[in-house]
């Protein structure tokens, strides 16, 4: 019988604990102290107020400092935001991020799914990467679980290992949009490119700042012969 790690059993606990917890408590909304479901985290009066977003963006322009919207220069570029990154799609993400809650992703996939246009028509969905020192420092990596969730409301494979992160990059938050896009130079790499060429690939993402990491997402499986788009749950503008 194999050792379990005693990581792997911590996050067990965790989660049977949480689990528990919702259901022997009645979880308060963060945002207006109503009765809310734990699945969803807000109630649903809060929830569908947070602004919804319909156009795409390039995140080839975004990063570069250039008006996103509208762009048709750089059509392995476009992303696709559901929600304005407002107070409320921010305790959204930092649960589904840092607060070990990754049975919110179902919920914000369906806001995800209805960003998207009907024509779109992807062949198969994936997620940005962490690294796995970080994923395993996190226990699971956020976007793969909103990834799983859309794939399954647009009826299409969700692939994890699409993309390998290859190089553990010091964290984004404190650089500029140069230093972001320099920082992420080489970060990944497709691990079987032949099995992309010619195909339609949505690439998932939690939150969109600079672009830095999606753009460098997209080039390198546009590289490999893959016609890519993006999608991200909120757009921090």
């Amino acid at each position: 019988m194999a050792a379990v790690r005693p990581q792997a059993l911590l996050r067990a606990v965790v989660s049977g604990a949480r689990d528990l917890e919702a259901f022997a408590l009645p979880q308060c909304c963060p945002g207006c102290g109503e009765p809310a479901e734990p699945e969803r985290l807000l109630c649903a009066t809060c929830f569908e107020r947070i602004p919804a977003l319909s156009f795409a963006l390039c995140a080839h322009c975004l990063t570069r400092g250039r008006e996103p919207v509208g762009c048709g220069r750089h059509p392995q570029a476009q992303v696709w935001p559901a929600l304005v990154y407002d107070e409320r799609a921010a305790l959204l993400v930092h649960a589904l991020k840092y607060g070990g809650r990754p049975g919110l992703a179902d919920a914000l996939a369906e806001r995800l799914a209805r960003a998207l246009p009907a024509a779109l028509a992807a062949d198969l969905v994936t997620a940005v990467p962490l690294h796995p020192a970080r994923q395993r420092e996190r226990g699971y990596n956020q976007a793969w679980q909103l990834a799983v969730g859309l794939a399954s409301r647009l009826g299409v494979p969700a692939l994890e290992d699409v993309l390998v992160r290859v190089r553990h990059t010091p964290a984004q938050a404190q650089l500029d949009p140069e230093r972001r896009r320099h920082n992420l130079a080489g970060a990944f790499r497709v691990r079987e490119p032949q099995r992309y060429r010619e195909r339609r690939v949505l690439i998932v993402d939690d939150v969109l700042t600079t672009g830095a990491t999606l753009e460098a997402c997209l080039v390198t499986l546009a590289g490999a012969g893959a016609r890519t788009v993006g999608a991200v749950l909120a757009w921090a503008q």
